[in-house]
């Protein structure tokens, strides 16, 4: 695997419908191929509204199988088109009853190499996501990509620090974490929350957020997308607040090697010590 990897991401408007938020997707990955990318994460259920500021079981419509549905089908036929790995969430069903907030990663051939499922389900005002989402059950795959190995930390799982963790104890280089978060809400955690967690696991992390607001309520989508390093430092600028953009950067994954050498932190963990963390 080369150290230096173009990377991309996308912070996305709402159009109103799945054909043309899917399409305007594919457009800003060509876009991103075209500027030499090799992988491309999308946004928090990609090619849907943010449904869940409402509990409505008409939204129930969005859910849709993985990898065998319409959505993920055409994102593999992107990847092979492109050549680049995609990061693909979405409503997952996986059954009469069960559904998730899944991320479909398929690799730059176009084969699904697995999916993740969000593990922390919040439910407060505006973000009534169990209305909606059992846990994830799946753990904390990392996927090793045609570009290095990649894991994926969806929202609200951002705020919980043992599944970074295991992301980087798995041997994940890149990280990407699709949110959806507004500006009232979370804008004082955004741009302290994954570089943190990018320095203390050394490793890559994509943060996408939404950008605008939505027919379903009133939540302002803040954007300020970004990729950051192993020492925590911003890759290039972070996005817009308030406009959809496409970020394409530079990653050094020879970087994380020497960050782990300098800092050490892995080697002076203590698992150990650490039974009574999770103890009832």
């Amino acid at each position: 695997m080369p150290d230096l990897v173009r990377a991309a991401l996308v912070q996305a408007t709402w159009t109103g419908d799945t054909e043309s938020m899917i399409a305007k997707h594919e457009e800003h990955a060509r876009e991103a191929a075209r500027q030499g990318a090799r992988i491309i994460g999308f946004q928090e259920v990609f090619n849907a509204p943010y449904f869940c500021q409402v509990q409505d079981p008409e939204h129930y419509r969005w859910a849709e199988p993985v990898p065998d549905g319409p959505t993920t089908r055409r994102m593999c036929r992107l990847a092979r088109e492109t050549g680049m790995v995609i990061v693909s969430p979405v409503f997952e069903t996986d059954g009469s009853g069960f559904y998730y907030n899944t991320a479909a990663v398929i690799d730059a051939d176009g084969t699904v190499l697995g999916t993740y499922r969000k593990h922390h389900i919040p439910q407060v005002e505006g973000f009534w996501e169990k209305y909606y989402f059992r846990p994830g059950n799946l753990g904390w795959p990392v996927f090793d990509t045609a570009v290095g190995k990649v894991g994926v930390y969806i929202c609200y799982d951002r705020h919980f620090p043992e599944g970074w963790r295991a992301l980087g104890l798995a041997g994940a280089q890149l990280v990407y974490n699709p949110s959806a978060t507004s500006r009232g809400l979370s804008a004082y955690l955004w741009q302290l929350e994954q570089p943190a967690a990018a320095v203390a696991n050394e490793y890559f992390v994509a943060a996408i957020n939404r950008v605008g607001t939505e027919e379903l309520g009133d939540n302002d989508f803040y954007g300020t997308s970004y990729f950051v390093d192993p020492r925590g430092r911003f890759v290039g600028d972070v996005a817009s607040d308030k406009e959809e953009e496409l970020l394409v950067r530079d990653l050094d994954l020879g970087l994380i090697e020497e960050v782990r050498r300098q800092w050490a932190f892995y080697r002076d963990r203590r698992p150990d010590a650490y039974q009574g963390l999770v103890q009832p």
